[in-house]
C-alpha cells in the first residue's frame, strides 16, 4: 500500500478516534478535502509549480500518521529551542498533541489556545465558520490533505483594539517514538481592528528517525491590524517540512512574514498574501543557508486586487556543497490595482561548484499606473573584497563568513524582536561555522 492510498484508508479511523463531532461544518470540510486529495495525490515534477521539487524519495517512507510519544517530553528537553529570554505565551505540541504542562495560555484579553479546543466549543464556532479553510481551500492535494487530518494546532484569535503585551511562540515536537512520523497542524490566526500581535513558529525533531511535517497556517488581518509573523527552520538532517501559509489582509493593515530556512532535508516554503482593501503593505523576507544536500524551495505569490497598496518581498540564498534553492516569486496587479507599488528581490550565492539555484521572479501586471520592479542575481564572493579582507590580517575562513554575513544581513536587521535577532544571528554564525568575534 502506498502512502496515498494508506492516508485515504486511515481517514473513517482518524475520525472515529479522534471523537470529532460528525454533524459540524469542520466534518463536511474534511470530508470534501480528503476526496479532493485521493482524486490529485500527491504533486509531481510534472507541475509546473512543483517543477524544481521532487517528494518521490520523501513519500516511499511508511509514515505513522497517529504518532504516540513513548518517551516523557520536559521543559529541559525543549528549552534550547525556546526564545527564553523574553516573556511570551507559549503552545507546544508534541508529536501532534497539546502538552498543557509546557505551554503557557490566556482567555485574557484575547484567545491564544488551541485549535481542537476552538473547533468544538460553541463559543468560537462563528469564528471558526467564518474563517477555517476560507482562503487555503482548493489551493493543492498537500493543503487539501492538512485539512482532512487536521485538529490540532495553535488558534488565536485577537479582538479589535488589542495589543497583545508579548510575543507567542508556536513549537512542534517530534520525539521519534516511531521511525518514521507524518506530523499535520494547523494554525487559525484572526487579528481584529486596530489590533498588533507577533508570533514565533518552530517545528523541531528530537530524535533522529525520519519525520515529514505538512503544516497548514491562515492569518486574517483586519483594518489597520499588524501582524509580524517568524518561522524558524533550523530542523535535523532526517527532517522534512512543507509549510503552506496564506494571509488575507483587509484595508490598512500591515503583514509581515519571516523565514529563516538553515537546516532540514526538504522545506518547501509555500506564501501567499491577498488583498482585500486599500493601502495595505505586505512584506515577505526570507534566508536560506543550505549545505549537504539540503533542498529549500520558496514560493510567494502576491495577490494586488485594490489600489495603493504595497507589497516589498525580499529573500537571500547562500548555497554549499550540493544543495539546492528554489525561488518561484510571483506579484499579481489586478486591473483595479492602480497605484501599486511592488518590490521584489532575490538574490543567491553559490559558494561551491556542486551547489544549484533555481529561480524565477514574476510580475504579472494588469494595471498602467503602477511601481513594481523585480530582480535576481546569482554569483559568488567578491574575490577582491575577499583578498583585501586577508591583506589586512583576517583569516580567509573569517573573512569569507563576514562577507556571507553582510550578504544577509539586510534580512536579518528587519526582525522587531531583539532576543529573536539575537537568536537568529546566532543560527547563521553557527551555519556559517565561525565565530564572528562579537557577542552573541
Amino acid at each position: 500500500m502506498d502512502l496515498k492510498e494508506k492516508l485515504v484508508s486511515s481517514f473513517l479511523a482518524f475520525e472515529n478516534k479522534g471523537g470529532l463531532d460528525l454533524d459540524s461544518n469542520v466534518h463536511s470540510i474534511r470530508s470534501q478535502a480528503i476526496q479532493n486529495f485521493e482524486k490529485e495525490g500527491f504533486p509531481t515534477k510534472k507541475d509546473e509549480e512543483w517543477k524544481y521539487t521532487s517528494l518521490n524519495s520523501l513519500l516511499k517512507n511508511d509514515f505513522s500518521l497517529f504518532p504516540e510519544t513513548k518517551k516523557p517530553v520536559g521543559f529541559k528537553n525543549v528549552k534550547e529551542f525556546l526564545i527564553n529570554d523574553i516573556e511570551s505565551y507559549t503552545l507546544i505540541f508534541i508529536d501532534g498533541v497539546f502538552s498543557s504542562f509546557l505551554s503557557d495560555t490566556t482567555h485574557d484579553d484575547c484567545d491564544v489556545c488551541v485549535l481542537s479546543s476552538a473547533l468544538t466549543r460553541p463559543k468560537y464556532k462563528m469564528v471558526v465558520d467564518n474563517y477555517f479553510n476560507t482562503i487555503a481551500k482548493n489551493n493543492n492535494s498537500l493543503i487539501e490533505l492538512n485539512t482532512a487530518f487536521s485538529v490540532e494546532g495553535a488558534f488565536i484569535n485577537i479582538p479589535k483594539n488589542t495589543i497583545v503585551p508579548k510575543p507567542i511562540q508556536i513549537l512542534n515536537f517530534s520525539t521519534g517514538g516511531e521511525k518514521e512520523v507524518l506530523l499535520q497542524p494547523r494554525n487559525l490566526v484572526v487579528v481584529g481592528e486596530n489590533s498588533h500581535v507577533q508570533i514565533i513558529e518552530r517545528h523541531q525533531n528530537l530524535s533522529k528517525n525520519t519525520v515529514f511535517t505538512n503544516a497548514v497556517t491562515e492569518i486574517f488581518v483586519h483594518k489597520r491590524g499588524i501582524v509580524d509573523y517568524y518561522k524558524i527552520q533550523n530542523d535535523t538532517k532526517d527532517s522534512s517540512l512543507i509549510d503552506s501559509t496564506f494571509v488575507s489582509q483587509k484595508q490598512q493593515s500591515v503583514a509581515s512574514v519571516h523565514t529563516y530556512s538553515f537546516g532540514g532535508k526538504l522545506t518547501r516554503n509555500n506564501l501567499e498574501f491577498y488583498h482585500e482593501g486599500e493601502h495595505i503593505t505586505s512584506n515577505l523576507n526570507g534566508i536560506s543557508i543550505l549545505n549537504d544536500k539540503q533542498h529549500v524551495d520558496n514560493h510567494t505569490l502576491v495577490n494586488h486586487k485594490y489600489p495603493n497598496c504595497e507589497s516589498h518581498e525580499l529573500y537571500k540564498g547562500i548555497y554549499a556543497d550540493k544543495s539546492t534553492g528554489v525561488f518561484n516569486g510571483k506579484v499579481i496587479v489586478q486591473q483595479e490595482a492602480q497605484k501599486t507599488n511592488a518590490f521584489q528581490q532575490n538574490n543567491n550565492i553559490l559558494i561551491d561548484d556542486g551547489a544549484t539555484i533555481n529561480a524565477k521572479p514574476q510580475l504579472e501586471i494588469f494595471a498602467d499606473d503602477v511601481k513594481c520592479s523585480h530582480g535576481c542575481t546569482i554569483g559568488q564572493l567578491d574575490e577582491s573584497a575577499l583578498f583585501y579582507m586577508q591583506s589586512r590580517g583576517i583569516p580567509k575562513k573569517e573573512a569569507k563568513a563576514l562577507l556571507l554575513f553582510a550578504f544577509g544581513n539586510d534580512v536579518v536587521e528587519k526582525i522587531k524582536i531583539p532576543q529573536l535577532k539575537t537568536r537568529i544571528t546566532k543560527l547563521i554564525a553557527q551555519n556559517l561555522g565561525v565565530n564572528l568575534g562579537f557577542e552573541l
